[in-house]
């Protein structure tokens, strides 16, 4: 993180077991991180809900893992016949 005076600075410590997600409905699969070799069996969880953040919040989260590429991503996977499970409350 970069501070107002142009000062690198550490924006602290994120233990992910305590991110609260919005939605308490959410897709979980077992895939891969993306880089060379993808076959590292990540469990990956995704919110159902759409969140949208700003092109600054971007640029700090770029600059944060040093990602100076403008395309920093793979091509979209097949889903290779994988469960994509859907999780959250049951209505009754």
């Amino acid at each position: 993180m970069i501070d107002q005076e142009g000062m690198h600075g550490h924006s602290g410590i994120i233990n992910p077991r305590e991110i609260q997600m919005s939605s308490r409905r959410y897709y979980r699969y077992i895939g891969s991180l993306t880089v060379p070799p993808c076959t590292e069996n990540v469990v990956w969880t995704i919110s159902k809900k759409i969140r949208t953040v700003s092109k600054d919040q971007v640029k700090l989260l770029r600059e944060a893992v040093h990602d100076y590429a403008e395309n920093n991503a793979r091509p979209t996977q097949l889903d290779n016949q994988r469960d994509i499970l859907l999780y959250g409350p049951t209505s009754r």
